[in-house]
């Protein structure tokens, strides 16, 4: 039996639709107090976010020098390149590239001589060897992969072996010119 509404409550309204309209929404506020540490759980921690992004001074990198760095957990390339070495990649004709890409396409404009990589070979994944291979400059400018022979040349595109793909370039930018920020 139904108790009958009073007049000041809306037609049809009663306490049962009251309790069922408060239960709801106390439920669906302890959905969400359960649900979003479980989605915040998810972000990146804060030692991942402070390794996101690193600066690099390039002022202690001797022309025709390669180093590298840690960033992300990935060993990156950093050459500071020499005439020859971009004479040579300029050159290349891209058409006949396995991953065609210009030399242009993989620098930074006003910045030709710093060549920034991801050293992580594209085909398994190993780490190339700076200065080694048949495609390099004659005082060794591009990468040769150990484990499956691949080589990359002096703008570290694929010329030979394995690897289907060019070694990656991570986004960065110069915040002057002897500082870089990867990331």
């Amino acid at each position: 039996m139904s108790q009958p509404s009073s007049p000041d409550s809306p037609a049809g309204a009663t306490r049962r639709d009251f309790m069922i309209l408060t239960a709801s929404a106390l439920g669906a506020v302890g959905a969400g107090a359960v649900a979003w540490p479980f989605i915040n759980s998810m972000n990146p921690a804060a030692d991942v976010l402070a390794l996101s992004s690193i600066e690099v001074d390039l002022s202690p990198i001797k022309e025709g020098q390669t180093i590298k760095v840690q960033w992300r957990g990935m060993p990156i390339f950093i050459r500071n390149r020499t005439k020859n070495d971009i004479e040579d990649a300029r050159k290349v004709n891209v058409s006949d590239l396995r991953d065609p890409q210009a030399d242009d396409q993989r620098v930074k404009k006003g910045h030709e001589q710093w060549l920034v990589m991801i050293g992580v070979c594209t085909h398994l994944g190993c780490i190339p060897i700076s200065g080694a291979g048949d495609y390099c400059a004659g005082d060794g400018g591009g990468w040769f992969c150990p484990c499956h022979g691949s080589q990359y040349d002096t703008a570290g595109r694929i010329r030979k072996g394995p690897a289907p793909r060019n070694l990656d370039v991570p986004e960065y930018s110069f915040l002057s010119d002897n500082r870089i920020k990867i990331g």
